[in-house]
C-alpha cells in the first residue's frame, strides 16, 4: 500500500521540527536579554526623577539610580548568557554519539 502524497517524510519532519525549536530558543534569548536591557533602565529612569523631584536634588538621584540600573543590567546579561551556555553544552552532551550502523548507511549514500 503506498503512503499518502501529503505526508511529510520522518526526516523533514524531524528537520523542521528542529529548526522550529532553534527558532523559538532564539526568539525566547532575545526577549529576555531585551528585557534585562530596558527593564532596569526604564525603572531607575523614573524612579530616580520622582526622587529628585521630592528631594529637589536634581539630577544627582536620577544619575545614581541610572548608574545602578546600568550595573544591573550587565550583571543580568552576564548572568542570563552563561546560564545559556551551559543549558547548550549540557544539551551537546546528551546527544548520543552515532553508531557503527548510521555511519555505514550514510557512508553507501
Amino acid at each position: 500500500m503506498a503512503s499518502a502524497p501529503n505526508q511529510p517524510k520522518n526526516g523533514i519532519a524531524s528537520d523542521k521540527a528542529k529548526s522550529n525549536e532553534e527558532w523559538q530558543r532564539g526568539l525566547k534569548l532575545f526577549f529576555e536579554l531585551s528585557s534585562w536591557l530596558v527593564g532596569p533602565l526604564v525603572l531607575a529612569l523614573f524612579f530616580g526623577n520622582w526622587l529628585d523631584q521630592k528631594y529637589q536634588t536634581k539630577p544627582w538621584l536620577f544619575l545614581f539610580t541610572t548608574a545602578v540600573a546600568f550595573i544591573i543590567t550587565c550583571f543580568g546579561i552576564v548572568l542570563k548568557t552563561l546560564s545559556y551556555i551551559k543549558e547548550i553544552e549540557s544539551q551537546e552532551n546528551k546527544k548520543p554519539e552515532k553508531t557503527k550502523n548510521e555511519e555505514v548507511k550514510n557512508n553507501e549514500s
